[in-house]
């Protein structure tokens, strides 16, 4: 028990039995990495003999060396991705002679037996679930901890007490999941593999069917538990999946890039990571807007407001057009029009795709005019000269294009923004003040909310042949420089040649053998792309435009969405997840929600608890935190908190050294945008914490002191945090608060100026 004395015997003797244990796991643990080793060995040489059988034989051949290879180099890379902790976990069973091992892929030995187990097989659920009061016949559940190739610590959990004489031999510790919750940040997140707990369990091997709403606080781990679902559904369903693939979409391409090693290690490559920014292959979106045109943008409304202008693409002339074909004056008519319109229109074809039957339609009458202008009915090759004349004259081709006019999603929003008098006349629904802040100049950057809006266009419109065989030739001529780039690399590197190969002969040949795109590689260029499962992370963001998007890219609806209420930025609160869900809330939807924080101390928790309360916006789904550590929350009051912010910083990091170890650990200083360059100023003029400060927007990951406001924050963790002016925080949402009250792993430091938000904390003002 803690707390509780140990003779030097015992002492003695508790160190020798674990040594013993160690030394056992450390030959189980030789055993499989040697096993490992044999297997990328033995693929590796496959893959190399397959690819020096080169561009011959059939195409039947060609196909299925390609295929070989595709299946060579993906399970090559996967077995590559599990090099660290490969194994993590032992069960010794009340019915089992052996000890089952459980690690990060299933690994048998040259005679079949089992040497690890998959985490995601039914057979390692009892890792996770078992517990004392329900042991599902596990006597000892053992944790090994592994520093590279070496087992460096074990710990036992005893739950069948009918056997616990037989198994016992006192080595327990702090127990696996504290111990990587009080490990330092390093700046990207890891696997929780190890660490699962049964509520986060339950949610992961949920079924694949349907919508999955996980709401989760602050530290719940929801984000760890969406990537560990996506590889559990990879392997449970594997067959299905592997076709249509994974979409994972995340909050910005800085939390992509702080996640982006976790699938890997869990030996899953094949999923699409993304963006609400970048959902549109060729359309990156970078500019900003105000809230709350964003907000306008969002609004279902827009669905229809978007079909209005595309349907108002389609014009009947209001009287009968005199058109001019080498000298011959035909007629457009609008009843003829309108006959060629209802004819497209029952395709069922986009836009830009039925405007072919429209065309043939009004063709065929001018055409049987000019003919009979030119003196009746002649033979088909005469009728052939006769229709080419009608297609290619001037008046008529601009006759059809008024009438039917094709446009690219881009085009057409373009001029909805910047023409008032369109935008009003298929506005309904929208006030004159909502149409005002829709207004902007032709040529302006993209937004994030600017993104479901096209994509709905692209789906109403459908592709334009001009404008995508333009996209072609420049994707063509941006991936054969990639290739000539490569190839003289690969001719400099191994010395190929002597100047008889050049890179362009070396990129053709590379062409011709046929360049493999994996599932999520050509799915991620592919808008009209159907995955098979859609993971969202962040989800109470999303608008209900965006919403339409990604359920148009998953029919199946069959989707991960986690999220939480609480932390939803700016000011329109919502008490139930329907309100934000749009469209897919009247989908098949079902609710979990993750109660106990991880990563947040108890007294951090608490406040930011209290302070929501205090505010009206107390979370709906309140969490209890995991751990109480001491002096989690202090509060300094300064003149100037931008100013004095660096002083802060430096005691944190020294602090930090002290705890965590020399230059170990992450700070955030979490401050509001207006005041991030006279923060930004103070840091880099401070001799102790001007080397540790990195400040780009685009990696606030890779230094050991980051400057990002709120919503940068959201979806990261961090040792310590120091957060500044937190009413200028507030007044962007309460959300907003709560997500920077709730990032540090250790220690919230919050620095004011007579902030009205700390009077909430209770905490011990530091500074005085």
């Amino acid at each position: 028990m803690p707390g509780e004395a140990f003779t030097p015997e015992q002492q003695a003797a508790s160190a020798a039995t674990l040594t013993a244990a160690v030394a056992q796991e450390q030959r189980r643990l030789d055993l499989v990495y040697a096993r490992l080793d044999e297997l990328r060995e033995a693929y590796r040489r496959r893959l190399s003999a397959v690819r020096r059988t080169g561009a011959v034989g059939t195409h039947q051949n060609r196909s299925e060396r390609d295929a070989f290879a595709a299946h060579y180099e993906d399970t090559l890379a996967r077995l590559e991705m599990v090099e660290n902790r490969l194994v993590f976990g032992r069960l010794d069973l009340r019915d089992e002679t052996e000890p089952r091992y459980v690690g990060r892929i299933g690994m048998s030995d040259e005679e079949r037996s089992q040497l690890l187990v998959d985490w995601r097989a039914p057979s390692a659920q009892p890792f996770y679930q078992a517990t004392a009061a329900h042991p599902a016949g596990v006597v000892r559940r053992r944790h090994l901890m592994t520093r590279g190739r070496e087992v460096v610590s074990v710990e036992d959990e005893l739950l069948d007490s009918d056997r616990v004489d037989e198994v016992s031999d006192g080595l327990t510790g702090e127990g696996a999941l504290f111990a990587a919750m009080s490990a330092a940040r390093e700046g990207r997140m890891t696997d929780i593999v190890a660490t699962i707990q049964a509520e986060q369990d339950a949610v992961i091997r949920s079924p694949l069917d349907g919508v999955l709403v996980v709401q989760g606080g602050p530290g719940t781990g929801k984000t760890a538990v969406a990537l560990h679902r996506a590889a559990y559904l990879l392997y449970a369903h594997r067959e299905r999946l592997e076709r249509s693939g994974v979409l994972l979409v995340g909050p910005s391409r800085v939390f992509l890039r702080y996640i982006e090693q976790v699938l890997p290690s869990l030996g899953e490559t094949d999923v699409v990571a993304t963006t609400m920014a970048e959902l549109l292959p060729g359309t990156t979106a970078r500019a900003t807007e105000p809230a709350e045109v964003a907000e306008v943008k969002g609004r279902p409304v827009m669905a229809q407001v978007l079909a209005r202008a595309v349907r108002g693409l389609q014009r009947v002339p209001d009287a009968v057009q005199e058109l001019d074909v080498e000298g011959v004056t035909v007629h457009l008519r609008p009843e003829d029009v309108r006959a060629a319109m209802g004819r497209a229109r029952r395709t069922g074809l986009p836009h830009n795709q039925a405007r072919e039957t429209f065309a043939l339609a009004v063709l065929d009458d001018l055409v049987r005019e000019y003919t009979q202008a030119r003196g009746g009915e002649r033979d088909e090759d005469d009728r052939g000269w006769l229709y080419e004349d009608v297609r290619t004259a001037r008046d008529v081709r601009r006759a059809v294009n008024l009438c039917w006019m094709p446009t690219t999603p881009h085009g057409l929003l373009e001029k909805l923004y910047a023409r008032p008098e369109l935008l009003a006349r298929h506005g309904r629904g929208l006030s004159r003040e909502d149409r005002a802040l829709l207004e902007r100049e032709q040529g302006s950057q993209w937004t994030v909310a600017d993104v479901p809006l096209l994509d709905e266009l692209a789906e109403l419109l459908g592709p334009h042949e001009g404008a995508a065989a333009a996209r072609a030739e420049a994707e063509d001529r941006r991936r054969r420089a990639a290739e000539v780039e490569f190839a003289a690399e690969a001719i400099s590197a191994q010395d190929l040649g002597d100047g008889l190969i050049t890179p362009e002969i070396l990129a053709e040949r590379f062409h011709s053998t046929g360049s493999r795109l994996t599932t999520a590689e050509r799915a991620a260029e592919d808008r009209t792309w159907t995955y098979g499962h859609v993971v969202v992370d962040e989800a109470q963001e999303l608008s209900p435009m965006a919403w339409r998007a990604l359920l148009r890219r998953c029919p199946s609806r069959s989707m991960t969405v986690v999220g939480d209420l609480a932390q939803r930025s700016g000011h329109r609160p919502a008490a139930q997840w329907a309100d934000v869900l749009g469209t897919a809330a009247g989908e098949h939807v079902r609710e979990a929600v993750l109660t106990i924080s991880y990563r947040t101390p108890a007294q951090v928790m608490d406040a930011a608890t209290r302070v929501m309360s205090r505010l009206d916006a107390a979370p709906a789904y309140p969490v209890n935190a995991a751990r109480d550590l001491p002096d989690a929350l202090t509060a300094t009051s300064v003149a100037d908190p931008a100013a004095g912010s660096a002083d802060v910083v430096a005691r944190e990091l020294e602090r930090l050294d002290t705890e965590a170890g020399a230059a170990a650990g992450r700070l955030a200083v979490i401050v509001p945008a207006e005041h991030r360059a006279a923060v930004v100023t103070a840091l880099r003029t401070h001799p102790g914490t001007r080397d540790a400060l990195r400040t780009e927007r685009e990696d606030p990951l890779s230094a050991r002191v980051a400057v990002v406001t709120p919503v940068e924050a959201k979806g990261l963790e961090y040792d310590v945090v120091v957060l500044l002016f937190p009413d200028a925080v507030l007044a962007g949402g309460t959300g907003d608060l709560y997500v920077a009250m709730t990032r540090p792993t250790r220690r919230l430091h919050v620095v004011h100026a007579g902030d009205r938000v700390v009077d909430e904390l209770d905490a011990v003002d530091g500074e005085g």
